[in-house]
């Protein structure tokens, strides 16, 4: 080999295993890194992680002032480390020297500054003032922690609903309804024909909606004749599962009423407790016009919450509905607002023509999920069928954009029961699998290095490589870890082995024949190569139909299979060869230490 193809082929090994430490460091993170306590902590829904916050965040302030207060000289120690930066941080701005010991009386002065109070009013504003700051830093500290721990998860390998536990959800369909929605068109067939045609619908809907959501390994499949079993794996997921199922999300376009918003605004302001029930409907229905009606206006809060602005009143006439969306993407404008590109259909692109151009100065509202997320006053007739909305989330977008992308589900769907279930296996059942997996490892390890001493070290290092690498393509991938995906890697480790026991036999029978090292060693690899890679691509074959035609466990095991296939390819064509190269280059090795029978010239 030449020096430059080696040196090449080492930059090209190191840039691997750089993406696979990327790749896998949310999954090092949130396994290994993140405690129980956060990991619960981060599974919160966001509303209560919000909650969690303020409270947390309101008694670490009263306890931070009351430990001033009563040792103004204590240190901050680790506890309130990140509290002093922040400090540091208000004296330089203020061009202020920095305290050489930052005590806790210090750290708190550092807020004070610039602030003049002379009367007791205003020292108790000032203090009111630092109080709240406090409140706000405290608040954004826990929630950047939790949030960085939920999107460690979020890109993380996932644990299956037999290692994890996960939801249980028995959807119904309304059969009844969507036959009263077709009317005599769907009696063409016959009544059963088509009840069985509305439910194969409904099962490749939810299947595709599931799918685009990237919720992992789920099982979806017909209960009797209206019902539809689905188990996710994951409790964390339930609170997207309603807005997958019930379609929420696809959005419409409704005018806004000017006259009646500013009517109705003025009416609640003079009776804020005494406008709706508790239903959310109207007391007195009069003080809008019949074909409005009142929803509320929502913007995002540093959550990613839902954070609701003022009332508007909408007509109720839809303008154009999510069914004439062609595609979807999401995007960012210069200002670097994230938003939602549609395409519309011939039919959709038409109708928002018309409604457009006929209502030019007249403002559009998004109302998604009975929410006005953004109200834009129409410049000019949009035509072509190209439009963009904004107002949305990062992850309320791309949630949109998937539920957009999939057919308009016309079978009506509730969700009947939805429940948390343990893990059918449990974590005994992980312990297991791993060891399995380790021992097999360790197993090979040891007879490696028995039977082809120097050489064994090779294949070590390219089975370690070869598990690297799959679990950082399972973490990048976002894919799911069940039982038989470890199955899946323990089959991978011994057609690892098998690669590596197939180049040291021919490069035994080369020195055998009485070859130099270098010549043995690339007359073994170009010899056994075909062997290899003939075995290994009708493997990746099998596995590929697999994960494409099976489900559940079937795919689990064939996606793992897969995935094992190329990785060991590499290990042993690529990463063996190149350790053997620079063994007789860079360290000018002139024997292999490959056999019992002594080290071959």
């Amino acid at each position: 080999m030449e020096k430059g193809n080696k040196g090449w082929r080492f930059a090209i090994l190191l840039v691997v295993l750089a993406l696979c430490l990327a790749f896998l460091r949310p999954t090092i993170a949130w396994y290994f890194r993140t405690s129980e306590d956060a990991q619960r902590l981060a599974l919160m829904s966001l509303e209560k992680i919000k909650e969690y916050s303020m409270e947390q965040a309101d008694k670490d302030v009263k306890a931070l002032e009351q430990a001033a207060i009563a040792n103004p000289g204590a240190d901050p120690g680790e506890t309130y480390a990140w509290l002093a930066k922040q400090a540091k941080k208000n004296y330089k701005a203020f061009k202020k020297p920095v305290p050489e010991n930052l005590t806790l009386g210090a750290i708190l002065n550092s807020f004070s500054l610039g602030r003049n109070a002379n009367t007791d009013e205003e020292k108790k504003n000032v203090a009111s003032s630092i109080h709240q700051q406090l409140l706000d830093l405290f608040q954004e500290h826990y929630r950047e922690k939790i949030l960085a721990d939920k999107k460690n998860y979020t890109n993380s390998v996932k644990l299956g609903l037999d290692l994890s536990g996960g939801i249980n959800i028995i959807v119904r369909a309304d059969l009844e309804a969507a036959l009263r929605l077709q009317g005599d068109a769907a009696l063409a067939g016959g009544e059963a024909e088509f009840k069985a045609r509305a439910m194969e619908q409904a099962l490749e809907t939810l299947q595709s909606r599931i799918d685009r959501f990237g919720l992992s390994n789920p099982v979806i499949r017909q209960q009797g004749e209206d019902r539809i079993y689905i188990e996710i794996p994951g409790a964390e997921q339930s609170s997207a599962i309603n807005t997958i199922i019930m379609g929420k999300g696809i959005l419409n376009f409704r005018l806004v009423d000017e006259d009646a918003t500013n009517q109705f605004l003025s009416y609640y302001y003079s009776n804020p407790g005494n406008t709706f029930n508790e239903d959310g409907s109207l007391k007195d229905a009069s003080i809008v016009p019949e074909d409005v009606e009142i929803l509320g206006y929502y913007t995002k809060d540093s959550y990613g919450l839902d954070e609701f602005v003022q009332y508007m009143a909408l007509k109720k006439e839809v303008a154009l509905d999510g069914r004439y969306v062609k595609s979807a993407e999401v995007s960012r404008d210069q200002m670097g607002q994230t938003g939602v590109d549609f395409t519309l259909d011939m039919e959709g692109a038409e109708i928002f023509a018309d409604f457009t151009g006929a209502h030019v100065g007249e403002r559009l509202a998004v109302v998604s999920d009975n929410k006005v997320k953004s109200a834009a006053t129409i410049r000019t007739k949009i035509g072509g069928g190209q439009v963009r909305i904004d107002g949305f989330g990062l992850e309320e977008a791309q949630n949109l954009q998937k539920v957009l992308q999939t057919a308009w589900l016309e079978v009506p769907l509730s969700v009947e029961s939805q429940q948390v279930i343990g893990a059918e296996l449990g974590e005994q059942t992980i312990r297991d699998g791993l060891t399995a997996l380790a021992v097999g490892l360790i197993a090979i390890f040891i007879f490696m290095l028995v039977f082809y001493k120097g050489a064994g070290i090779n294949a070590i290092v390219a089975q370690i490589l070869n598990m690297y690498i799959l679990f950082a393509v399972l973490s990048a991938f976002n894919l799911t870890l069940t039982l038989s995906s470890i199955a899946g890697m323990i089959l991978t480790v011994g057609m690892a082995v098998d690669a590596n026991v197939i180049i040291f036999e021919r490069i035994k029978e080369e020195l055998r024949a009485g070859k130099n090292r270098a010549s043995a060693i690339n007359a073994g690899f170009e010899g056994a190569f075909w062997a290899i890679m003939d075995s290994n691509i009708t493997t990746f074959i099998a596995a590929l139909f697999l994960s494409q035609l099976g489900t559940g466990s079937i795919q689990g095991f064939a996606v793992s299979l897969a995935i094992g296939v190329a990785s060991s390819v590499f290990t042993a064509l690529f990463v063996s060869r190149l350790m053997f190269d620079v063994g007789t280059e860079a360290f000018g090795s002139k024997k292999v230490s490959i056999s019992w029978r002594g080290n071959k010239q």
